[in-house]
């Protein structure tokens, strides 16, 4: 059995979990082809070693595994196309799911996030500051929620730039559902990737968990407007502790809406005052 199919049918299987696939990713390591011998072989929990087997002779999940695959492209962390930066991101995901332009996690890559419930100020700044972006060669990544994501992407598909949309749910989900015209509109021209299986629904918990795969894969991340307690706060936090560079778009300090971005500045973000990324000290 090749590598990917293997991978996919662990995550397939109920019982085995991440850190269950982590630990058969770390016996069996990059070989191309899987056989039962090899699973025996390895250093593994009893159980959790039935639960491989029972993966790798599981009919139904044969099934599954086809029709994920006539789908989506599938990526595990041993594919080269897999991005070295998002490696080295707290619990990486060991499989990724996507539809588009795979060849996007080869560019370098700017995050852009704020609130779901912004004003026209963000839409201002962003019009100016993407076109640039594009320019200095960035793919611009976002989350897809409502909002200044949704604005991320708009504005990068108007520029004629390359955007990647990262998706706190299944690939066969759209949420919010105004956004489902851009999603096909991303996965046309740009790249939707997800850590979950395609049929996975969006729940509350599974958005933090996707900032953090904005976060790795980033080399900056720019805050647009978001209270001072926000999910855009967690992925800078995430990303500051990853080495990246953090950006934000500072505002009025009476709105609650430019607490967050102020807040960053005042903590060592750089500041956007030239719709581009250049520094100011």
């Amino acid at each position: 059995m090749n590598q990917k199919e293997f991978y996919l049918r662990l995550k397939l299987k109920k019982g085995i979990g991440y850190q269950g696939m982590q630990k058969v990713m770390t016996e069996l390591g990059n070989r191309q082809k899987i056989n039962r011998l090899d699973i025996e072989k390895i250093n593994l929990p009893l159980n959790l070693k039935q639960k491989v087997l029972e993966a790798f002779n599981n009919e139904e999940i044969t099934l599954w595994v086809k029709q994920i695959l006539n789908q989506c492209h599938v990526i595990t962390i041993f594919d080269k196309i897999y991005p070295n930066q998002l490696k080295e991101c707290y619990r990486s995901p060991l499989i990724l799911f996507a539809r588009g332009d795979l060849k996007l996690l080869t560019r370098k890559i700017t995050v852009i996030v704020g609130s779901r419930t912004p004003t026209f100020y963000s839409r201002k700044v962003l019009r100016k500051l993407i076109p640039n972006l594009i320019k200095e060669g960035y793919v611009i990544a976002s989350g897809l929620a409502k909002g200044v994501d949704a604005i991320a992407h708009q504005e990068t598909l108007k520029a004629n730039g390359k955007t990647i949309a990262v998706i706190g749910n299944g690939l066969n989900h759209f949420y919010p559902k105004q956004n489902q015209m851009l999603q096909e509109e991303i996965i046309k021209r740009g790249l939707v990737l997800s850590e979950y299986l395609p049929d996975t629904p969006p729940m509350p918990f599974r958005f933090p968990e996707r900032n953090r795969i904005l976060a790795g894969l980033s080399e900056n991340v720019i805050v647009s407007e978001a209270k001072e307690k926000s999910g855009s706060l967690i992925t800078a936090n995430i990303a500051l502790e990853e080495n990246r560079n953090i950006f934000a778009v500072p505002g009025p300090i009476d709105s609650e809406l430019s607490k967050g971005p102020n807040y960053l500045i005042a903590a060592g973000a750089q500041p956007i005052v030239n719709y581009d990324l250049n520094p100011i000290w």
